[in-house]
């Protein structure tokens, strides 16, 4: 089959002003939550002495989207998204700026990572409503693309610098530059106003409003579908991702310096697969591009229940990033493409609760099924529940008239 020479790719996103002034924006706030992310955990375990005390960090990060996603994407479906994204920056920085001053104290430095998790949880789903207003249609996956490379090689390269940062200066200067981050996203987002418009006024109140985010995934069968999916995979990936180092430790019999090699793996796997895919697709509707990537990373969670050589196992979770930024993309483009700018707030806003609801319950039942059968059984388990995502998707046949391999169109 010949290639389509003309498919758009980064450098075409790239060409346009307001693109790039969303994607800079996003990519130096993501420098900032690596070192924020790398001094809150050195912090916490400093404070408590034990991962379950880490582990109160990640429950302080769900919560709020839990709580807020609903209400938040009706904010980013009534006001204009570049708006709500800065004051997310500006909250953000504020309370990056109070780490510092409270790292003393546990309790407020779990409100203080509550209140950070609370900005993005405005400031993400803004952030995908704004995407297809200042990109095409068949320019979303190389816009997605974009800003998830950028995301990934920004955790690898970065990550062991601020690891080091902390460890010779302490947890201040890392609080600090993250604070500063968010004040450049600010300021470069300043520049896109009237990108995204405010949605027309309307005279509902803002429960009603959150409400009709859920009921637009409710009673859409498309939507209905891709909610399906992702809680089906927050169900997989919450576990096996959290007990990775256990399945190192235990079932792979390697130490800190070969779980960091599988990290690495992932993280090359995961930079490599949007870039692939902007050469193969610019079509987000076509389901094997949406649900492939997830029967392959339910086969990599099979294998690695199976095997006990490291290499192979390496080699696996290089797979697996692929799989997973590669689905992220086209999952997020088709999202975007298929939603339109009235409710496309309140859908991300509740996919994202969605995920992180799913996430929540993974890592419970993982931890309390790996002690008492083992890490294989987690493993198993979340490959068969991502090869059932990847296959009720699949399963939905397209419209006669659609072009072969698309969806139907849910409007």
């Amino acid at each position: 089959m010949a290639v389509d020479r003309r498919r758009p790719g980064l450098r075409a996103v790239l060409a346009r002003p307001a693109y790039r002034r969303l994607w800079a924006a996003q990519t130096v706030s993501r420098w900032g939550d690596v070192f924020n992310t790398v001094a809150l955990a050195v912090l916490v375990f400093g404070l408590t002495g034990s991962g379950l005390g880490v582990t109160g960090v990640v429950v302080a990060e769900i919560v709020p989207v839990l709580l807020l996603a609903p209400f938040a994407g009706a904010v980013v479906d009534r006001l204009p998204a570049v708006k709500v994204m800065v004051a997310a920056d500006l909250w953000r920085m504020g309370l990056a700026l109070l780490l510092p001053l409270v790292a003393d104290s546990l309790p407020a430095v779990y409100a203080v990572a509550f209140g950070l998790s609370a900005g993005a949880v405005f400031f993400n789903p803004a952030s995908q409503s704004l995407l297809p207003a200042v990109v095409s249609d068949d320019e979303l996956i190389a816009g997605n693309s974009g800003l998830w490379t950028a995301a990934v090689v920004s955790q690898i390269v970065l990550a062991p610098l601020a690891g080091g940062m902390v460890a010779v200066a302490g947890v201040t200067p890392a609080f600090l530059l993250n604070a500063a981050t968010y004040a450049v996203s600010a300021l470069v987002l300043r520049g896109m106003a009237g990108a995204a418009p405010a949605a027309a006024v309307e005279r509902r109140s803002w429960w009603r409003r959150a409400l009709d985010g859920v009921g637009v995934i409710t009673g859409t069968p498309l939507l209905r579908l891709l909610a399906a999916v992702q809680l089906l995979a927050a169900l997989s990936a919450g576990a096996t991702s959290a007990l990775l180092i256990v399945l190192a430790a235990d079932h792979l019999g390697v130490e800190a310096d070969g779980f960091g090699f599988m990290l690495a793996a992932i993280g090359l796997g995961a930079a490599i697969g949007p870039l692939a895919l902007t050469r193969l697709t610019s079509d987000p509707r076509r389901p094997v591009f949406v649900f492939g990537p997830l029967l392959l990373r339910g086969v990599v969670d099979l294998v690695l229940a199976s095997v006990r050589a490291f290499p192979v196992a390496v080699a696996a979770l290089g797979v697996y990033g692929v799989g997973t930024s590669s689905g992220t993309v086209t999952f997020n483009s088709l999202l975007q493409a298929e939603t339109t700018p009235q409710t496309r707030g309140r859908v991300f806003a509740t996919f994202d609760a969605l995920w992180q609801f799913g996430r929540l319950l993974s890592l419970a039942g993982g931890g309390l099924l790996a002690d008492a059968v083992g890490i294989a059984a987690v493993y198993y388990l979340g490959g068969v529940l991502l090869l059932l995502a990847g296959g009720a998707g699949l399963a939905r046949r397209p419209a006669a008239r659609r072009p072969k391999g698309s969806f139907p169109p849910i409007r």
